[in-house]
């Protein structure tokens, strides 16, 4: 066993700043608190590269006396905390005293920190938790702290950082917490030189929302107030109809503390049970103010989560706070719609005065147009040929629009002998009569000719000629009266092809195929009967009948048909673009793979993070709501980042099948679900995405066995 004995200072100080500082959001936490912590009331954070190579934090807080400074990079040192009790109720962000120790001991930092009654500051200089200077400087009220090179003495916990613009995310997303809790401090965030958002500063809890979260999320918040038993809770909970794909936007905060808390959440979801749809879930910011001697905050390295003494006081508190705030507040939401220029129906038909008097073919007045809109389209001909029918042909075809829903003219006649000539369908039933009465034609014009040249039958062979032709003449037929009389191809000018014969002579003529072997039945088609509680289709299929769950079979059609021809997803671009908010995490994701998502058909372009805006939509979705598909998709990227592509693309067509597919309780026609019946049965569908059945059947025998029609 190697003997024992005490690390060195900069080994355990590396340890320990490990369980402090793993990225560059948590340095900016630990300065973000001291300044805080401080008095300050504006706060200032400049980052370059994600942090990784800079970061500056500038408050004008308390600052840090000149004999002070030094200590304060200690470990352990604290101006928080001076005695056990004070543990007991610690009302401070930071009270460990690890920051500072911690951030320099794996970074070169700079410190420049003045008192407002001192004419000098300090500048402090530490590298490696090493003193480098040490010395009065001028500098104004506050305290500026500057971080290089994060990590630059542990390389191995430098090669663990995410992208900067990741890390910038991370920071960003940290001070909007941080920001929304104390709105009486104005925040401010610059990256890479541009500023990205600041905070009013005016003690508002709502303006802080809206600079945070932006204003779509902010007007769809209701406010919460609420005190009991000691725990009061304020703050903004969504409408039911405003809900989110996941649990992101739930943001609590104990006593101005961010944290993160399984109660509260289920007290959130709890009071919102009955009133948002399965799957979705409540957004909220609400800060709960407690007794200190009620909590233990230090329970976690980050501090981000707390125990309390009693669950069930803030429980109730958070439970009743959003149940009051949703049966008070949560009125009807009335429906406005905004007028744009492009659509504005008293815009659209708009004429210069000079061209009014101008009148083209396929542009009637605006009157005429409005009437033809109110019509529904006919896409089919024998809609067309009915309507034709119905409706009288107008009379004045100067004024007749280019499409007036009506067949053309039909094409003039031609001679009867033409159109029997030209039709080569035995079963027509025109060209046949026209063949009769062309026959009888030439027998009356031609009788005294073919007494002359020919000689007339016997009475016997006439007789069986038309007993013959008797036997294959249909019998519901109007014939004329000397319909079977044996007539020669020359004396009428016919075809043979036209003629009549006997059936022996037929065959001789004509090589008749003898009938085949008896093929198997077809498998019948199932015929779709009804539809049961408008979610599973009834079908017949012979002696068997079929129960179809409609969206499972409908959407694993869709999957299969986008996985067999993905490369075909066409878009449809959106008119203006539609500005989705995401958490942090999945803009991160959608912005590295927006390649992937261009592939499934959306156009997306990142934009001031955590919003994207959504340029366009694939056509097979264009009906859903671009904000859940997007955000649902982002998710998806998260969740599967690490994965293989073909498993994440399943994944992806798996969301979109689903959302296009049509849902249970929806409204549909007999022939939609016929169509979709044999769809699948063509396709052998028998699983949704899901891994559910999409088809059960039960045999005619099994239906009369429970009726005891049969043992």
């Amino acid at each position: 066993m190697a003997a024992i004995s005490l690390l060195k200072k900069e080994v355990y100080e590396l340890i320990a700043a490990g369980e402090v500082i793993d990225r560059p959001a948590s340095v900016i936490k630990e300065l973000l608190e001291n300044a805080v912590d401080a008095g300050a009331d504006s706060v200032t954070v400049e980052i370059k590269n994600g942090g990784r190579t800079f970061m500056r934090v500038t408050d004008n807080g308390s600052g840090i006396p000149f004999d002070q400074v030094p200590t304060a990079f200690l470990r352990h040192a604290t101006s928080k905390v001076a005695e056990k009790a004070d543990l007991e109720k610690i009302s401070t962000l930071g009270f460990r005293g690890e920051a500072l120790a911690s951030i320099c001991a794996v970074s070169k930092t700079e410190v420049l920190t003045k008192t407002h009654d001192s004419q000098l500051g300090t500048r402090y200089v530490i590298s490696g938790g090493e003193q480098r200077e040490y010395e009065a400087a001028g500098c104004p009220d506050g305290t500026s702290v500057i971080v290089r090179d994060l990590f630059y003495n542990v390389p191995a916990r430098l090669k663990f950082l995410k992208k900067d613009a990741t890390e910038a995310n991370r920071i960003q997303d940290l001070m909007g917490k941080l920001a929304v809790s104390h709105p009486e401090i104005s925040v401010k965030l610059i990256k890479d030189n541009a500023q990205v958002f600041v905070t009013a500063g005016d003690g508002k809890l709502y303006t802080a929302v809206y600079s945070v979260f932006g204003r779509e999320f902010a007007k769809s918040m209701l406010e919460a107030d609420y005190a009991s038993e000691g725990v009061s809770v304020r703050g903004f909970v969504s409408k039911p109809l405003t809900s989110k794909n996941n649990r992101k936007f739930q943001i609590f905060y104990v006593n101005d503390r961010y944290i993160r808390s399984e109660v509260c959440s289920q007290a959130l979801e709890e009071a919102y049970r009955n009133s948002i749809m399965v799957g979705r879930f409540p957004a909220c910011v609400l800060n709960i103010h407690i007794d200190p001697d009620m909590i233990d905050v230090n329970v976690h390295p980050a501090k981000t989560e707390i125990r309390f003494s009693d669950n069930r006081f803030v429980y109730n508190a958070v439970y009743f706070a959003v149940k009051q705030a949703l049966t008070e507040k949560d009125v009807p939401t009335r429906m406005t719609f905004d007028k744009r220029r492009n659509f504005d129906p008293e815009k659209l038909y708009v004429e210069p005065e000079e061209s009014k008097a101008v009148q083209m073919a396929f542009a009637p007045p605006r009157t005429e147009r409005v009437e033809k809109a109110e019509k529904p389209v006919r896409e089919h001909t024998d809609d067309l040929f009915l309507s034709s029918l119905e409706s009288p042909a107008p009379q004045d075809n100067a004024q007749k629009p280019l499409w007036s829903g009506e067949l053309p003219p039909a094409a003039p006649e031609e001679a009867p002998a033409e159109k029997a000539e030209d039709s080569n369908d035995p079963y027509d039933d025109d060209a046949f009569f026209r063949l009769c009465e062309n026959y009888n034609a030439s027998c009356a014009g031609d009788g005294e000719a073919k007494a002359k040249t020919e000689p007339e039958p016997a009475e016997d062979t006439e007789q069986d000629n038309v007993a013959d032709i008797a036997d294959i003449e249909p019998k519901d037929t109007d014939l004329p009266q000397n319909y079977g009389e044996d007539t020669e191809a020359e004396s009428s000018g016919l075809s043979e092809d036209f003629m009549f014969v006997k059936t022996s002579d037929f065959e001789k003529r004509y090589d008749v195929p003898q009938p085949a072997e008896e093929l198997p039945e077809p498998e019948k088609k199932p015929v779709v009967v009804g539809e049961l509680f408008k979610t599973y289709i009834v079908a017949q299929r012979g002696d068997e009948m079929l129960l179809i769950d409609k969206h499972a079979a409908h959407e694993r059609y869709i999957f299969e048909n986008i996985k067999s021809d993905s490369r075909n997803l066409s878009s449809q671009t959106l008119l203006e673009p539609i500005m989705v908010m995401l958490s942090y995490d999945e803009y991160d994701a959608l912005a590295a793979n927006t390649d992937k998502a261009a592939k499934l058909g959306f156009i997306i372009e990142p934009d001031v993070a955590p919003t994207v805006a959504v340029l366009g939509l694939p056509m097979l979705l264009r009906d859903e709501n671009p904000t859940d598909i997007v955000t649902e998709i982002a998710h998806k990227l998260l969740m599967n980042e690490r994965d293989p592509a073909p498993e994440l693309y399943d994944d992806l067509y798996h969301t979109m099948a689903c959302k296009a597919a049509i849902k249970a309780h929806d409204d549909s026609s007999i022939q939609e679900l016929q169509k979709l019946v044999d769809s699948i049965v063509d396709c052998d569908i028998r699983y949704c995405p899901h891994g559910r059945p999409v088809m059960i059947t039960m045999p005619k025998r099994e239906i009369e066995k429970q009726f005891k029609r049969i043992v």
